[in-house]
């Protein structure tokens, strides 16, 4: 369909010279306020800040690839900035056959079509990502993607052109990007690949996760050493490295040969809810499309029309920026009213309560909640139906006890829960260090029972720009500080019962990174790497005595669980002697079931057993291979 454009206008909202202090804002801060009058949204033209971009077809492509290289050029390596930004592309063609459209993703940076169906809005030409060089001496850049996180692509029809770029750059889309980045609602014809061949040749990359997106021609997987791909469609997949998940993909591999590849296939996903995602209507109304949860699916939500779901406009939300108090925040959540996150880091001294059911919290541009005086910056009730989407929640330097929980703790969690429309968290990070000091408890705790997590990366830093020395450039001492400072115990804890993970990426906590408590609990896909800063085997041992604690601990009186596809890994890079004698703990029942889980050694340290005592050791020696078990316990 043709969509209008706002007001039949573009809009070039970009503000690349922003300051600091406007992005961070005051939210939370303390005081009596007055009770705001309702907050009135245009749903033609809605003020979204300055850090949000809308493009339409009238635009002049010099004025789009001007701004998109100028912000690409700014993100490229901003990593632990402050700068969040969200480029909109109104329903229309975009680039040609004649002049391709060329552009790039940096941090913090989310492209999306406005489109009710991807195919609404028309890409001829590549968005891409490429390797990320560190340094900058002769013949030797360090030219990786293991760093090339938090960026997002979606709803959008690219046909991939890479005319007009160098000759190896020309011959593919490059999406060379690792953890919380994520690709949704792609319609692609063309060659996409997930790994940089031509930057400084073939490179590491660690990422990621595809869902809802069709693919004409089968993406060239490369250097990924873990990828999740669900509910999608494509005519095969290239290749392996350590472990590969499809989850109702129409042209999956058959996983038969596990391990060699490292295949792991399910059918159909036992649960699923596709990201809300905003689009303009045939009116010039915008909105939010808020797709219904799914069970036992297989393929793109949207093949036969529009994705099943309901649709809230625009002037439904609140529509918050950083500067905003939580006390505001909370009465327009009280009122009734969903809420928007324009791009921004938002300082959060008091909790954001979320305590009606079927709310929304849809996160633009990676928007980023930030824990002050230890506070935990969001809670969401014992309802049902809420999603929370598109939101990065960070520690800060006064520990929290959590950052994000759902559901009360304690409580009867399961007089509320509706099997049919759970509670969903997408594209939802977490970190504990890395852009500043951070500490933190726990990072996400469920109580709540239905709960679905669709792609979450739940990080405690290995480096970043906290002030003190890290371990890769100052030895030991660094990262003994960090271990120190940077406190983070446990990364997700799942108290609910018949919780549902798809894409489920947790690293670097200081006890066990993932602690599931309830009955009935699916992962598809589990990523793990220990940390890399115990001091001492001392630091990294139990009370009870057992070397470290594994990487995935299913507690001890759960009677059902299932995981598919997991990895733990290992790197003491801080002390290379540390031994952890498990990668995955869980009760020995007949009801508890792992399928496809492996360790590995990335040149540091040594797991014993990837599970209950099953499995081969991976020490320094086995550096890049890893131990697989098929399924545990075995059949």
């Amino acid at each position: 369909m043709s969509v209008p454009s706002p007001r039949g206008r573009s809009r070039r909202a970009l503000a690349l010279g922003v300051t600091v202090a406007a992005l961070l804002g005051t939210a939370g801060a303390a005081g009596p306020v007055a009770a705001s009058p309702p907050q009135q949204v245009d749903p033609y033209d809605p003020d979204l800040g300055p850090n949000v971009t809308v493009f339409d077809p009238s635009t002049p492509q010099a004025e789009i690839e001007a701004t998109l290289d100028e912000l690409a050029d700014q993100q490229t390596d901003a990593e632990m900035s402050t700068d969040r930004y969200s480029v909109l592309f109104t329903p229309g063609s975009y680039g040609s056959a004649e002049e391709p459209l060329q552009a790039r993703v940096g941090y913090y940076t989310e492209v999306a079509g406005l489109g009710a169906a991807p195919g609404d809005v028309d890409v001829h030409g590549a968005i891409e990502v490429y390797n990320r060089c560190l340094n900058d001496i002769p013949g030797s850049p360090n030219c990786i993607a293991l760093v090339n996180f938090w960026r997002t692509l979606s709803n959008l029809h690219l046909t991939v052109d890479g005319a007009g770029q160098d000759g190896c750059r020309a011959s593919a889309n490059f999406w060379a990007v690792s953890q919380a980045v994520s690709m949704r609602r792609l319609d692609v014809d063309g060659f996409v690949s997930l790994m940089d061949y031509c930057t400084d040749g073939p490179q590491y990359a660690s990422g990621g996760f595809i869902a809802d997106s069709r693919f004409d021609t089968a993406p060239l997987n490369g250097s990924q050493q873990q990828w999740l791909t669900r509910n999608s469609e494509m005519p095969e997949w290239s290749n392996a490295v350590w472990n590969q998940v499809f989850s109702g993909v129409v042209g999956a591999p058959d996983d038969s040969a596990f391990p060699d590849p490292p295949y792991t296939t399910l059918d159909t996903t036992p649960v699923s809810r596709e990201k809300p995602y905003l689009f303009v209507d045939d009116d010039g109304r915008w909105n939010v499309r808020v797709p219904a949860a799914q069970s036992g699916t297989r393929g793109v939500s949207w093949a036969d029309g529009t994705t099943a779901g309901r649709t809230v406009g625009i002037e439904d939300f609140f529509v918050a920026r950083p500067g905003d108090s939580v006390r505001e925040i909370n009465t327009n959540l009280a009122r009734g009213k969903h809420l928007l996150l324009t791009p921004g880091v938002y300082d959060i001294a008091e909790t954001i309560e979320v305590k009606r059911p079927d709310t929304v919290v849809l996160g633009m541009g990676h928007a980023t909640l930030t824990a002050v005086d230890g506070a935990v910056p969001m809670k969401v009730a014992d309802v049902p139906g809420v999603v929370v989407a598109g939101v990065t929640i960070d520690a800060g330097e006064t520990e929290s006890e959590l950052l994000l929980q759902v559901g009360k703790a304690d409580g009867e969690h399961g007089h509320r829960a509706d099997p049919a429309n759970p509670t969903t968290l997408s594209d939802v990070y977490f970190r504990v260090g890395g852009p500043h000091v951070g500490s933190t408890d726990t990072a996400l705790e469920v109580n709540s029972d239905h709960v679905l997590i669709d792609h979450t990366w739940v990080w405690r830093g290995d480096h970043g720009v906290e002030g003190f020395p890290t371990g890769g450039e100052n030895g030991v001492n660094g990262d003994t500080v960090r271990w120190n400072t940077n406190i983070g115990r446990t990364g997700v804890r799942i108290n609910g019962d018949d919780v549902t993970a798809t894409g489920l990426f947790v690293e670097h906590f200081q006890e066990f990174n993932t602690v599931w408590n309830g009955e009935r609990g699916t992962t598809v896909l589990y990523q793990n790497e220990l940390p890399y800063d115990p001091p001492t085997q001392a630091h990294w041992t139990r009370p009870d005595g057992t070397l470290g604690w594994a990487g995935y601990k299913v507690a001890d009186d759960v009677t059902e669980h299932t995981l598919h596809g997991g990895g733990v890994y290992v790197f003491n890079q801080n002390n290379p002697e540390i031994v952890t004698e498990n990668g995955f703990e869980v009760p020995e029942t007949p009801g508890v079931t792992l399928h496809h889980v492996m360790t590995v050694n990335l040149s540091a340290g040594t797991i014993n057993h990837v599970v209950n005592g099953v499995g081969d050791a991976v020490p320094p020696s086995t550096v890049g291979v890893p131990e697989y078990v098929e399924q545990y316990p075995a059949p």
